[in-house]
């Protein structure tokens, strides 16, 4: 079997050694980058005794060079900026060969989602959102669903923070700071009484708790983390919302920046093509960017009707950075479900022989998880059979009710 990656970065370096270290059945895998001193510190650091790592120095907008270099890939991973995803997509789809990318912009994803058509033709998937959120969050939730007989409330919280905050931000941007501004800024969508709705980014505030050293957390609105899910469960729950988890204090410090204005796409002056939010980026990833220790935090509650009696479903994942492998949660988090979906793509395990969906709709989503729990990420599951009140916030302290899923 033979994988190419797309990008050797943040997180394409750890979706390489996941494939290298973990996938005796991968013989061969592929990383481009058009940075020569990234593929050789990719190179140094990977575990590859079976010297199975092939790196090639290419423009991913160089799509003659790039065709050649994926023809006979078994799947493609994208791990570049998602603005070149859609390209992408459909350079494989040409080549024919499986792709799959980590999503996070919907506008970009529908674009992807529109080569359905022309995917199933050929045999071949486009699947896009395969990370943590969208991606893991989205499989479990609807694998939850599916172990009642009819759902009601659903609510998903799941956050990177840093293991040692420093305020005033008690943050750090794991990945992009485009994406956070994005996920800060825009409405995020919410199912109400039945009805899609909208809710203003940094909203709807609650404490959320976790066990040491973690306590009380912080969980808001944010744009980011559904995806396709909200338009999949319209109409088969009352209720649905996302939040994003933080520690405490971080929205308020976001919501006075943002409120200044300094997010706007809004040149600075007559004399300067740079806008408020370029100068913004610039300064978020100088001062919130760089190496640190970090965790992911997520929660999945899930309340309906199972065999005529009320029955909420509570998944719950704690990571914490891993020092003797360098490995940030936030990397081990996105790399593994990605990973998993792209060797299921290329054993030929999907739901149909190709097209373009979300892989909840793509993969079995037992068989999903399974692989993700194999592969070190730790849910665990708790269950309640009556009409106590279950809520979000909670944590799973119940030793009795909880188990690995």
């Amino acid at each position: 079997m033979r994988i190419t990656v797309l990008g050797a970065g943040s997180m394409g370096a750890p979706v390489v050694r996941e494939l290298c270290a973990r996938s005796d059945e991968v013989e061969q895998v592929q990383v481009c980058d058009t940075r020569s001193q990234t593929l050789q510190r990719l190179h140094d650091r990977v575990d590859d005794d079976r010297h199975s790592l092939r790196s090639f120095q290419v423009d991913i907008r160089d799509t003659s060079v790039l065709s050649q270099i994926v023809q006979g890939s078994d799947c493609v991973i994208s791990c570049v900026p998602s603005r070149f995803n859609p390209d992408l997509a459909k350079l494989c789809l040409d080549v024919g060969v499986h792709f799959c990318d980590l999503g996070g912009n919907d506008a970009l994803v529908n674009q992807e989602l529109a080569l359905d058509e022309k995917a199933r033709e050929k045999s071949v998937w486009i699947v896009p959102n395969c990370g943590l959120a969208p991606g893991l969050i989205n499989v479990l939730c609807l694998y939850g669903i599916d172990r009642l007989d009819r759902a009601e409330t659903v609510r998903l919280r799941v956050g990177d923070v840093p293991l040692h905050p420093e305020p005033p931000f008690n943050f750090r941007i794991s990945w992009s700071a485009e994406r956070i501004l994005r996920d800060y800024t825009n409405p995020a969508q919410l199912i109400e009484d039945g009805q899609v709705v909208e809710a203003e980014a940094l909203s709807q505030r609650e404490d959320i708790h976790f066990e040491q050293p973690f306590g009380t957390m912080e969980a808001f609105c944010t744009r980011g983390g559904l995806s396709t899910l909200t338009e999949t469960l319209a109409g088969r729950v009352q209720t649905l919302d996302h939040k994003t988890i933080r520690w405490p204090g971080h929205a308020q410090q976001m919501r006075f920046v943002i409120g200044l204005g300094l997010a706007e796409e809004r040149k600075i002056g007559v004399r300067t093509h740079l806008t408020y939010r370029d100068i913004l980026v610039r300064r978020l990833r100088e001062h919130l960017g760089g190496d640190y220790e970090d965790a992911v935090l997520m929660r999945v509650l899930l309340k309906g009707e199972q065999d005529g009696q009320s029955t909420t479903l509570v998944y719950e994942m704690i990571e914490q950075y891993d020092e003797s492998a360098q490995q940030t949660a936030t990397q081990r988090c996105t790399a593994i479900p990605t990973v998993v979906a792209a060797l299921s793509l290329a054993r030929e395990e999907a739901v149909s022989s190709g097209g373009a969906d979300v892989p909840e709709n793509v993969i079995p989503r037992d068989r999903f998880l399974e692989k993700v729990i194999d592969r070190g990420l730790s849910i665990q599951e708790e269950r309640h059979e009556d009409d106590r009140e279950v809520t979000a916030k909670q944590s799973l302290d119940n030793q009795h009710a909880r188990h690995h899923l």
